[in-house]
């Protein structure tokens, strides 16, 4: 049996039900495919179910700090259980709003496992989607175009095998019935940094392991040095520029033992736990792709800009393209690939444009060029610094560490990039991202009149910064 629509979906996280609701208000006849739950790995393996738990570690760090602020407290502890049902219902929530969605845009859902197949009676070119129930029964999708969003998973190292207990991964991590007593996180990128917070926080013992010469080697050097800095006052131990040795890992009963090597020589590491956070690899094994001319690239999906493959009615979105692995990211693009479908002009995908946030209790913000990277590119920058420490709002906060950063072109005065670490700047970054949308130079970013107090002043004084005019410093 085969059905035929004019956009199908193999996919339902957030740039594969973007995609989905995008074509349906163009108009199209959609169906999407999902053998799991709907909202994928941000809604059910990532964003959300890792920010929750980091704001139940925020506010048990911050009781501990109460005192600070003339409260007192006594008797508090974390629960966990409740920690993981306070997660779950938001999780629970939120997917419920996702259902919502499909049925609002009366888009078909398939529950099930897809796969693509070659030419066939159904179709004389590739890309239908043969749809295996858990009943094993199977269906057969035929569209016009095909839009892949099948996502991506955690990375592995060898000799670093998950076994669920003592080595985890990101997924298995969030389900953690309780706090360890140490944890050894292999990766300091931001998955490594956001497990490293919440577990210092949460009062574990936590060492971070880095085989870069920093954490966040994608942001600015400032900024990863801040949070490096931050770190260490909380506690964590970091290793950076160490290799683990796959050969040392080994676990027990009560923990697990491993070493890494430094310039400096093998340390030895021992914690409850380690959890493997190196990356994340995207999911094109198992869904046919085989049977196509499609080009896979060190584990991705090679498209071009408007997120077209090489063949050309067959679309790939999100994490399995491999661009940037942001759930905003994967939106963006699911918005292009179905607007080109459409024939509209559509955005395309630029890597500088997008938004860069990680949740660690310093919080890290950024878009668009670093000073180096600028820098490498020729260009002479200009730049312009403001500290949080200089603000109001962060004093009675509570938080002054960190500072935002602006980066700006010397001759037109353009915006190249805005780097921010301290409280709550991803709250912060999208004024950045809608100056640079609008290509606002700094000084007109600088001029808007920002609200006082707020930690939002912290960038106008960046901005106005980068031509010696901040009022504040």
């Amino acid at each position: 049996m085969s059905k035929s629509y004019e956009v199908v979906v193999l996919g339902g996280g957030v740039g594969g039900y973007t995609a989905a609701i995008r074509a349906a208000q163009l108009g199209k006849r959609v169906a999407l495919v999902e053998k799991e739950k709907l909202g994928g790995t941000c809604l059910h393996r990532g964003c959300i179910p890792t920010k929750a738990l980091l704001r139940s570690a925020e506010v048990y760090a911050e009781f501990r700090e109460a005192g600070e602020y003339g409260i007192e407290t006594d008797g508090f502890r974390v629960n966990m259980g409740k920690v993981q049902e306070r997660k779950n219902r938001i999780v629970e929530q939120l997917h419920k709003g996702v259902q919502f969605l499909m049925k609002k845009n009366k888009i078909d859902v398939y529950s099930g496992t897809g796969r693509l197949i070659g030419p066939s009676i159904f179709s004389p070119r590739a890309g239908s989607v043969a749809v295996e129930s858990a009943d094993g029964e199977t269906e057969t999708l035929v569209p016009e175009h095909l839009i892949l969003a099948t996502g991506s998973r955690p990375r592995s190292l060898p000799g670093l095998v998950p076994d669920g207990k003592r080595i985890l991964t990101s997924d298995e991590a969030l389900e953690l019935t309780e706090v360890p007593r140490s944890a050894v996180i292999i990766g300091g990128g931001v998955i490594g940094c956001e497990f490293a917070s919440l577990l210092s926080d949460f009062g574990a013992d936590v060492t971070v392991v880095e085989y870069a010469d920093r954490l966040l080697p994608q942001e600015d050097k400032d900024v990863s040095a801040e949070l490096a800095r931050r770190f260490k006052k909380d506690g964590v131990r970091l290793l950076t520029g160490a290799r683990v040795l796959a050969e040392s890992v080994r676990t027990e009963e009560d923990g697990v033992r491993l070493s890494a090597e430094l310039a400096s020589g093998v340390t030895e590491l021992t914690a409850d736990i380690a959890i493997v956070a190196v990356g994340r690899i995207g999911n094109t094994e198992g869904i046919g792709l085989e049977n196509t001319d499609i080009i896979v690239d060190r584990g991705f999906i090679r498209t071009d800009d408007y997120m077209q493959t090489a063949v050309a009615h067959i679309y790939a979105v999100g994490d399995v393209n491999g661009k940037m692995q942001l759930a905003h990211a994967a939106a963006h693009q699911a918005v292009s690939a179905v607007e080109r479908i459409a024939g509209m002009e559509g955005h395309p995908f630029r890597v500088r444009e997008v938004p860069r946030c990680v949740y660690t209790r310093l919080q890290v913000a950024g878009i668009g060029e670093s000073e180096q990277e600028a820098k490498d590119a020729g260009r002479r920058v200009k730049v312009g610094k403001f500290p949080f420490k200089a603000l109001g709002k962060a004093l009675v906060q509570g938080e002054t560490g960190g500072f935002v950063k602006v980066v700006a072109d010397a001759d037109s005065g353009d915006l190249l990039g805005v780097h921010m670490v301290g409280g709550h700047v991803t709250e912060l970054i999208g004024e950045a991202s809608l100056a640079g949308f609008l290509n606002a130079t700094a000084w007109e970013a600088g001029q808007a009149i920002h609200p006082h107090p707020t930690l939002s002043e912290a960038l106008a004084e960046a901005m106005l910064d980068v031509d010696g005019s901040a009022l504040n410093l």
